[in-house]
């Protein structure tokens, strides 16, 4: 640690309040203060007690002292008016060791943070498992503490900033690279596993292929985080069947190698009683039609099975989705007009319009999951979702329609909750990334996805189930799985967005400057510090798109995709 010998480069001014939640500093003329710069000072009390205040500069300003009017600023520049320069940095500490809780006084010299100082500042030195960050300016590392992240003390991850500027999905999937490839999760690294929603895209698809444009230079940066570039080790692509095809063919452009389709068969459908993911829409819990939601769904999981993923209704053997509607709407809707529907399947005092209603919806789902829920091809049922096979599983969702996002999101993520609430342990953790989350968890609505999200954000961090949500804007997500993570980061936001409630946790000057971010910084607000910290993170070490797909040992000399999951 600097023993308090480095160079001063300002003092504490004497003539604006100095408190212990800001002080104004003098800038030396021959040095230089800039945003996020971390600075240390000392107060020696009374009782020969020294206190070591340190902090982070939030504001700089600069003016001419000895100037009345504006328009002195011409006569100062040619020399007829005298004045001098002066810049001044505004410091909000973020620790004072011993904690004595005293304001630092006026002329006290302050000087850069460094190395070990710099640790105490942030504190890092305080931390037992830190998870490498990002970068800050000067390629220092800055880290989270794992105790946040991974249940111990807090959890979950919440992302904001503009689609395509803010660079969402790039953090979320290098706090991914980092934690399975930094030792800070240990043992545990080789169980861990990672669910990755890929909602926009085919960006995704390559996190098993080096990145080909990854230059010295930007490898280098991840010599600073103590991490080896390179692509994630071991990851599985699933993408749903093309429409139509008997085959189900993976309806992926960019990569057709490697990618294994995913679908459910009519008897898990129908047994795990996924119905209700087909009316996740927002406004579907406000209707009357969930009561028919809800009487079908049960009469659905009490059917029998006839093998290969087909069940046994009314003396018929259903394997399509298609052929399911139809007999559902047979037991709703009876052939002879002056007769009632069955109310095991209609629920009781429901009129004709509620029925109706719920066919139309039922009906309409049909183009949209068809090649989703199907017992048609041979051993169907092995096609079902596999959480635990690979460490890291990517979800291709980017070419479905909203509707069969939201089916898809809202029954694979309750088959993670539920695998984790059976196993009764938090470890090994399950992580789950997720972009557009204020389509799953909009503020003004309920949704069976909502519910299962909320449930995630509430109770995952007992259950071992980490969320590393992003959205565009905060304020349009459900406060309570925003307000349930632990950390908070912000990209580059729209400065309408900027002013929300949700953005409270920033200082004004970070709020401001969060609008002009460039791709690639973030703000990072976590429990053990005051204020929030910018970090840049490298350049992604595994591909992003094909272009950039490089070749693996394991490829072979030809096809740049042979030896892939």
């Amino acid at each position: 640690m600097s023993d308090g010998s480095s160079e001063i480069v300002g003092r504490v001014i004497g003539i604006d309040d100095a408190t212990p939640l800001e002080f104004w500093v003098a800038v030396d003329p021959a040095h230089t203060l800039q945003l996020d710069d971390v600075v240390a000072l000392e107060r020696r009390l009374p009782d020969g007690l020294l206190v070591k205040m340190y902090g982070l500069v939030t504001q700089v300003r600069a003016r001419h002292e000895g100037a009345r009017f504006q328009s002195d600023v011409f006569l100062i520049a040619d020399g007829i008016l005298p004045a001098e320069v002066s810049e001044a940095a505004l410091v909000q500490p973020t620790r004072f060791e011993p904690e004595v809780l005293l304001p630092p006084l006026p002329g006290a010299p302050v000087r850069i943070a460094t190395e070990s100082e710099r640790d105490m500042a942030l504190s890092f030195d305080e931390v037992t498992r830190l998870l490498p960050a990002g970068l800050s300016r000067n390629d220092e590392p800055v880290y989270l503490d794992l105790d946040f992240v991974d249940g111990t003390k807090g959890a979950h991850i919440n992302i904001s900033g503009i689609s395509g500027v803010a660079t969402k999905t790039s953090y979320a999937t290098f706090l991914l690279y980092s934690l399975f490839h930094s030792g800070v999760l240990g043992a545990e690294s080789a169980n861990t596993k990672a669910l990755i929603f890929n909602v926009k895209g085919e960006d995704l698809l390559f996190l098993d292929r080096p990145n080909s444009q990854l230059d010295a230079e930007a490898a280098a940066r991840y010599a600073h985080l103590g991490l080896a570039p390179g692509p994630f080790r071991d990851v599985g692509i699933l993408a749903p069947p093309r429409k139509g095809d008997r085959n189900a063919t993976p309806a992926t452009g960019s990569r057709t190698l490697g990618v294994k389709p995913f679908f459910w068969t009519i008897e898990q459908f129908c047994r795990q009683g996924l119905l209700p993911f087909l009316f996740a829409d927002a406004e579907d819990e406000r209707q009357q039609y969930t009561i028919v939601v809800q009487s079908v769904t049960a009469q659905l999981a009490a059917l029998d099975g006839v093998g290969d993923g087909a069940i046994w209704l009314d003396g018929r053997t259903v394997r399509t989705f298609g052929e399911l509607v139809d007999a559902i709407e047979d037991k709703l809707i009876p052939e002879d007009p002056d007769d009632s529907s069955d109310p095991k399947w209609s629920g009781r005092a429901v009129g004709a319009g509620t029925i109706n209603a719920f066919i139309r919806r039922l009906a309409s789902s049909r183009r949209h999951v068809e090649q989703l829920i199907r017992a048609d091809i041979d051993h169907a049922e092995r096609h079902a979702l596999d959480l635990d096979a690979h460490q890291v599983t990517v979800v291709d969702i980017h070419s479905l329609h909203d509707r069969a996002k939201r089916f898809v999101v809202g029954v694979v993520l309750r088959q993670a909750f539920d695998a984790k609430e059976a196993s009764g342990i938090a470890k090994p953790l399950q992580l789950v990334v997720l972009d557009e989350l204020n389509k799953y968890a909009p503020r003004d609505s309920s949704s069976p996805i909502k519910e299962i999200l909320l449930d995630v954000a509430e109770r995952g961090r007992s259950l071992g189930i980490i969320l590393i949500g992003a959205q565009q804007t905060a304020s349009e997500v459900e406060r309570r799985v925003v307000s349930n993570s632990a950390i908070r980061v912000v990209g580059r936001l729209d400065p309408a967005e900027a002013r929300r409630d949700e953005y409270g946790f920033l200082p004004a000057v970070q709020r401001q400057r969060a609008t002009i971010l460039k791709p690639g910084s973030m703000y990072v607000a976590q429990p053990r510090l005051p204020v929030p910290l910018l970090v840049e993170f490298p350049f992604p070490a595994w591909a992003t798109r094909s272009a950039e797909a490089g070749r693996s040992a394991a490829d072979g000399p030809e096809d740049p995709f042979v030896g892939l999951h």
